[in-house]
C-alpha cells in the first residue's frame, strides 16, 4: 500500500512491520502520527547543553505580560468564569491548546520579544543521532531554548505548565489525591509525551508540570506561593486580579535539562553522553554556567513527583571523570 500521509513520517512503517505483532505499540504508533498530521508544530525536546554560554536576553518580562494579559482579557469577558474550573479552563484555552505546541510556546518560539539561543529543529545536540535513538525527534527536530529568569529553558516548557499542569488541576477537582494525579503524569511522560516517543523520559517536563498545578491553584488560593495571596479575588462579588502573575514564583534551575537531566533509553543516552563530552572544553572555561547550586534542595522538593535520577548526565560528572594516567574519559 503507497503511503499517503505526511512525506516526512515515511520512516514510521519499517517499524510498522516490526511492532505489527503489539496491539499497544501500534496503537502508540497511530497516536503518533495522528497528532503529528494534526498539528504545524513538530518540536518535542529541546536542548540545554549547546550554546549555554551564549549572552540571550532574558525573557521573563515578556512572558509575564503575555500571561497577566491573558488573564485580563478573561476578566474583561461579558461573562466572566466565576469557579476555579471556569476560570482555569479559559486561561487554559487562551495559553495552552490540545496539540502537541500551545498558543504561549508557538507565541515564544514566534515573538521577537523573546530572545532564543542557536539551536535550531536540527542543529542541536541530537543532530546526526540514527532514527532509533532519537525516534520522533529525528524527525521533528528540538523546539527552541530560552532564557527565564536567569534559567535555560525549553519553548516546551511553557506548554507542560499551563496544559499539562491544567490537567493535573482537573484531576485534583475530581477528588484524585496527589499520589494518583502524579501518578498519572509520569505515566504520560514514559509514554505519549515521553520515553516511548522520543527516548526521553524528562524529569524538567515533570517539575514543569507539577508548577503548572500550582499556579492554577493559586488562582483562587492564598499561600500556594509561600507568602503571597491569591492571584484573583472578589470585590463586592466581581472578581479582580489582586497581583500579577510572574514565572518567577515557578522557574528554578529544574527546569533546564542540561542541569536537571533526562533520563534516557539506553541506545540515546550512550550517544548523548558522548556529544556532551565533546562539549567539556566550554565546561572547563566557564564552568559556572553548567552547575546547579541547589541540588539537594531541588530534588527534595521535587523527588515525589516522579523524578527518575539521572544525575550521571550531568557536565560535571561527564567532563570530570578522571582515567588511571589522570586524564579525563570518556563516558
Amino acid at each position: 500500500m503507497a503511503w499517503r500521509g505526511n512525506n516526512h513520517l515515511a520512516w514510521l512503517l519499517p517499524m510498522l512491520g516490526i511492532i505489527k505483532s503489539s496491539p499497544i505499540l501500534v496503537l502508540g504508533t497511530t497516536v503518533l502520527t495522528l497528532f503529528s498530521i494534526m498539528s504545524d508544530a513538530h518540536a518535542y525536546e529541546s536542548d540545554q547543553y549547546t550554546n549555554r554560554t551564549n549572552s540571550v536576553a532574558d525573557s521573563l518580562i515578556p512572558i509575564d505580560d503575555q500571561v497577566n494579559l491573558a488573564i485580563q482579557k478573561i476578566l474583561h469577558q461579558k461573562r466572566v468564569p466565576q469557579t476555579e474550573k471556569a476560570f482555569a479552563q479559559a486561561v487554559y484555552r487562551e495559553l495552552g491548546g490540545i496539540y502537541w505546541a500551545d498558543k504561549i510556546e508557538r507565541w515564544a518560539a514566534r515573538s521577537p520579544t523573546v530572545d532564543k539561543y542557536p539551536q535550531t529543529r536540527h542543529k542541536s545536540i541530537y543532530r546526526s543521532m540514527p532514527v532509533w535513538a532519537t525516534r520522533v525527534n529525528y524527525v521533528f527536530g528540538v523546539g527552541r531554548t530560552i532564557r527565564v529568569n536567569g534559567v535555560l529553558v525549553g519553548s516546551d516548557k511553557l506548554g507542560h505548565f499551563f496544559s499539562q499542569g491544567y490537567k493535573y488541576f482537573l484531576r485534583e477537582l475530581r477528588a484524585w489525591s496527589e499520589e494518583k494525579v502524579l501518578q498519572r503524569g509520569a505515566f504520560v511522560e514514559n509514554w505519549l509525551f515521553g520515553k516511548f516517543t522520543t527516548g526521553v523520559y524528562s524529569n524538567a517536563d515533570l517539575v514543569a508540570n507539577y508548577e503548572g498545578w500550582r499556579f492554577y491553584q493559586s488562582l483562587f488560593r492564598d499561600q500556594v506561593t509561600p507568602g503571597k495571596s491569591a492571584i484573583l479575588t472578589r470585590q463586592d462579588a466581581r472578581l479582580m486580579q489582586q497581583r500579577p502573575f510572574t514565572l518567577a514564583d515557578h522557574i528554578n534551575d529544574y527546569w533546564d535539562e542540561g542541569l536537571n537531566p533526562s533520563y534516557n533509553t539506553k541506545s540515546l543516552n550512550k550517544r548523548l553522553r558522548q556529544a556532551i563530552l565533546a562539549l567539556c572544553d566550554e565546561y572547563y572555561e566557564q564552568p559556572a554556567f553548567f552547575i546547579i547550586s541547589d541540588d539537594a534542595g531541588l530534588w527534595k522538593k521535587y523527588q515525589h513527583i516522579g523524578l527518575k535520577d539521572a544525575r550521571e548526565n550531568r557536565f560535571e560528572t561527564i567532563c570530570d571523570k578522571p582515567t588511571m594516567s589522570g586524564g579525563m574519559t570518556p563516558p
